[in-house]
């Protein structure tokens, strides 16, 4: 799980930011690098499978969020989150807003960065355990991913607590 925090200047606008999601992985590289320098101030932290197993997945995002607050160089005045709920960080008031991430540069600059930072990720562990394509489906659960959990069983990497619907004999990893 990553998440970054971007403070941007007052004024910045950009043509092509938007949603990560909505981007190819060639424009969000090129947008890494321009967001970084144009940032005043950025951060992008995670939390790993274990403790997303521990604390579950949402708790998980907002303490990866937590820790990219922690980590920017400049304090902000306010948090914008992207979704509907955010646990407070302490002392910066916080407003969430759906889709967000369409909606201000700074959180589209955040999902970026964050998303960019967990390919990098997904592209280190692929070259370890190249049996289970993380270079192509980067971690979601794909029909290829799946037939190679069933085949290999699962890595130091997976979460033990994710259910796959599509053959719960083989994934429940409840435990």
């Amino acid at each position: 799980m990553f998440a970054a925090a971007v403070i941007i200047p007052k004024n910045f606008t950009h043509d092509t930011l938007t949603d990560s999601k909505k981007l190819t992985s060639k424009q969000r590289y090129q947008l890494r690098d321009e967001i970084k320098e144009k940032a005043i101030a950025w951060a992008v932290a995670s939390c790993d499978n274990r403790e997303i197993d521990r604390i579950n997945i949402l708790k998980a995002s907002i303490r990866a969020m937590h820790k990219a607050v922690e980590n920017l160089s400049v304090q902000p005045e306010l948090l914008i989150i992207d979704g509907n709920y955010f646990i407070p960080y302490p002392d910066i008031p916080h407003r969430c807003f759906v889709k967000g991430d369409s909606l201000f540069f700074s959180i589209s600059a955040a999902s970026v960065l964050a998303k960019t930072y967990r390919d990098d990720y997904m592209m280190t562990i692929a070259a370890e355990y190249p049996q289970y394509s993380w270079e192509k489906n980067k971690g979601y659960p794909s029909r290829e991913h799946r037939e190679a959990i069933a085949k290999y069983g699962i890595t130091p990497y997976h979460r033990r607590s994710f259910q796959l619907s599509a053959a719960p004999d083989l994934f429940h990893f409840n435990g």
